[in-house]
């Protein structure tokens, strides 16, 4: 059975369950996969307890506020995680792209395999696009901050962010209408970003925010998602992953 631990926020974890099951249409009850969200949406916010200057790994922050808010969170996620090894999950995934800052220590701290979901985005972009090629990332500015794309990305591909202005103009308040429920919204504040990208010959462009998938294919079928040239949807590509693993355990 896949875990998937959500909350981070709602809707993400929802659409996740979502596309996991049109992935895997079955024609009887019996031939969809087994899957258990953990809507554990008590989790401190991930953002916020991100520190200005924590670019470097959690065992890196100096500053003692900063350590006790990332603790906070990496204690919640482990929890989640346990209640869903409790209840028979082979291995779990996160569809929450600033929650894989935590992931190295998360992953030290529970005896149960869990997919990285930047990780499977990075291996997906490798057999889509040429070496040195500029990919565009959308995310928080907590994922932005930390670099958990950077991580894998920098070495192949160039990528690139919004300026500051669009990062908060647009980018932010599409991820906040999104968590509130004004989709609508979300899908028209967050046309500047793209069209930023787009103007810096960006061949990709990720959604590293759950969130932004929703503002920007909210008006459109599964079918145009699936076969988008321009996004990159770490959603889609965690639930491509997941079943994968899911066949093959």
């Amino acid at each position: 059975m896949i875990g998937i631990l959500g909350g981070m926020g709602t809707q993400a974890g929802l659409d996740f369950c979502n596309k996991l099951a049109i992935l895997y249409r079955g024609k009887i009850d019996q031939d969809y996969p087994l899957f258990l969200l953990y809507n554990k949406s008590n989790i401190p916010g991930r953002p916020e307890s991100i520190g200005i200057h924590t670019r470097n790994l959690s065992n890196k922050i100096k500053n003692f506020k900063n350590k006790k808010k990332y603790l906070l969170v990496l204690k919640s996620l482990i929890n989640g995680c346990k209640v869903l090894k409790k209840s028979k999950c082979k291995f779990i995934v996160i569809p929450c792209n600033t929650a894989h800052y935590w992931f190295e220590d998360l992953k030290k701290k529970i005896n149960i395999p869990i997919i990285n979901m930047p990780k499977e985005v990075f291996n997906y972009t490798k057999k889509k696009c040429k070496k040195s090629s500029s990919i565009g990332l959308l995310a928080t500015e907590g994922t932005i901050k930390t670099g958990v794309y950077n991580k894998f990305f920098d070495k192949n591909f160039n990528l690139i962010f919004p300026s500051k202005i669009i990062q908060k103009n647009s980018v932010n308040k599409a991820i906040k209408f999104v968590k509130m429920g004004n989709v609508k919204k979300a899908n028209k504040v967050i046309k500047p970003a793209i069209d930023y990208l787009k103007k810096k010959d960006c061949k990709k462009i990720v959604l590293g925010c759950t969130e932004l998938p929703i503002a920007i294919f909210a008006f459109k079928s599964f079918k145009t998602i699936k076969s988008s040239r321009l996004f990159l949807d770490p959603n889609l590509i965690l639930a491509y992953a997941a079943m994968k693993k899911y066949k093959n355990r």
